[in-house]
């Protein structure tokens, strides 16, 4: 972590006050590691009927066959009670189910528990979401271009609105950073900052100094795109790049690490070299290499419709996995470069206070309350925002 005293550093609760729970589905199959197997469960979802539909649902006090509610924002999904749902699958859409872990969902709000459609309704090429966690081992934060599922921590999405409107940050804010810095910092480059700086308890210290703000940015900026991983694809310099020394087997259960070859075991396939950094990043408490693998390969209750999967490993999933080794390769390198970072010239939370920045109104802790658009409420009712 950063080198500062956090003492009267702001919280990120404060800098960016909307904040939302993560979405809680209540039932596993609605999300896997492919969208192959979504459809194939949706499929059979469908084709059963009464008590055999009933129970492949697996209903909760929120959710039976019988619930009414309405469509998710953006999205197409049928809004019909299930009990009478048909037709094909809605389009599954790519999610951030765990640490560093990009999966598929199923987008129906009539399977998921608590969707959070505030969420929905940001949720575009612009938006950041922001992801709290329990801090080390692991980053304080996780940012993903995805909608979350992670839980418990809270999601701050940098935006407020759809199209990259109204920053989710404390009114007052960046004039404040501007009058300070000498220059107005975007949006983005605040949340880089505190990405690069956040500290125990999410407190971030702020500076008033523009060439350490500048380094700041720049390493908050090189983070989240190696955790949005939506542009240029990472890699290692050259020697160092992992690759597939002998092949995976079509249906690996096992997962062993070799520290001395640098190499991962998938029972007799083979992938090096995989630095001992990106084996033991954590995140969340867990080491993230074996949650992503566990989330491939650990077992179902038969006839359930998480028992519907890959009959081989396929091979976007290895894919996935040589370009998960370099991200946290490369995160594991930047670490370095963040203790180095002495915060200092701080503006405090005492400071932001006197500013009148703080305490934020209560309006900046909820959603934007007028959107443009349409939503379609149960049984096809259409919902005005």
């Amino acid at each position: 972590m950063p080198s500062v005293t956090h003492d009267d550093a702001p919280l990120l609760a404060d800098l960016m006050p909307w904040s939302v729970a993560p979405p809680r589905l209540g039932r596993g199959w609605p999300a896997a590691p492919d969208a192959v197997s979504l459809r194939a469960r949706w499929d059979a979802f469908i084709k059963a009927e009464g008590p055999d539909r009933e129970a492949l649902l697996e209903p909760t006090r929120s959710r039976t066959l019988h619930t009414a509610v309405g469509g998710l924002p953006g999205r197409t999904a049928g809004t019909e009670k299930l009990a009478r749902a048909s037709g094909p699958c809605p389009e599954p859409v790519r999610v951030l189910r765990a640490p560093f872990d990009e999966q598929w969902l199923i987008p129906d709000h009539r399977l998921i528990d608590a969707a959070r459609p505030e969420l929905w309704r940001v949720a575009d090429e612009h938006q950041v979401f922001v992801v709290e966690t329990d801090g080390p081992p692991g980053p304080h934060l996780l940012a993903t271009s995805r909608l979350p599922l992670l839980r418990p921590g809270r999601i701050r999405p940098l935006y407020r609105r759809p199209g990259g409107e109204e920053p989710n940050l404390a009114p007052g804010l960046l004039d404040h950073l501007a009058t300070r810095l000498g220059h107005a910092p975007a949006p983005l480059d605040v949340l880089a900052w505190i990405v690069a700086t956040v500290g125990p308890g999410h407190a971030v210290p702020l500076t008033e100094d523009s060439a350490l703000w500048a380094r700041g940015v720049e390493l908050g900026r090189r983070m989240l795109w190696l955790m949005r991983r939506d542009g240029e694809r990472p890699r290692l310099p050259g020697g160092r790049r992992p690759y597939v020394r002998a092949p995976l087997p079509s249906r690996p259960l096992t997962l062993h690490y070799d520290p001395d070859e640098e190499a991962l075991h998938l029972d007799g396939g083979r992938i090096s070299p995989v630095p001992q950094e990106a084996w033991d990043f954590e995140a969340g408490g867990v080491r993230v290499l074996e949650q992503w693998f566990t989330a491939r390969t650990a077992g179902a209750e038969p006839g359930t419709l998480s028992a519907i999967r890959p009959a081989t490993w396929p091979q976007a999933w290895t894919s996935e996995l040589l370009e998960l080794i370099t991200v946290l390769a490369l995160l594991a390198e930047l670490r370095p470069r963040r203790e180095e970072l002495t915060v200092t010239a701080q503006i405090t939370a005492a400071e932001l206070r006197k500013a009148g920045v703080l305490p934020v109104p209560e309006s900046a802790r909820r959603p934007a309350s007028v959107l443009d658009g349409h939503e379609e409420g149960p049984e096809g009712q259409l919902t005005l925002l």
